[in-house]
């Protein structure tokens, strides 16, 4: 996924997608853990879920600068 998509979305769907991205890294973990997953979607995965978080991140501070 990539930051530009990220950006275009409200708070709600980051806040949505962030949830769903942490549900998939659990399941992942889990998989991963039984050596049937793939390596890759775990590494993935961690990197979507930060992309959002900075992105959460930017957009609450930039709403607190314009106060």
């Amino acid at each position: 996924m990539k930051a530009r998509e990220l950006r275009n979305l409200s708070k709600q769907e980051l806040d949505e997608k962030l949830s769903d991205l942490n549900k998939q890294l659990m399941e992942v973990q889990f998989k991963r853990r039984s050596g049937v997953e793939k390596p890759h979607l775990f590494k993935q995965i961690r990197k979507d879920i930060a992309r959002i978080k900075t992105i959460l991140k930017e957009n609450k501070e930039v709403k607190s600068e314009k106060r």
